[in-house]
């Protein structure tokens, strides 16, 4: 899969996945977007970002979960 909005620079945020090369990590607006927030709401906070940006954080993230395995309690 091919990301155009997703960026990683070893010389800026610790080298954690951004978008656009701005100082957001995509996993901050994932945890907004798990917080409750909307995309309008998220928008509004932080100005320089565009819905496409969102979508392609949330489709990042979607795949990088999917390429390994998370130790989950078993509840049973």
């Amino acid at each position: 899969m091919r990301y155009d909005r997703i960026t990683v620079n070893p010389d800026q945020m610790g080298g954690v996945p951004c978008l656009r090369g701005l100082r957001i990590p995509v996993a901050t607006v994932v945890a907004m977007i798990a917080d409750g927030m909307s995309v309008d709401e998220i928008l509004r906070a932080y100005p320089d970002l565009h819905r496409d940006d969102i979508t392609e954080a949330l489709r990042y993230a979607a795949e990088a979960v999917r390429e390994r395995e998370l130790p989950l309690v078993n509840l049973a």
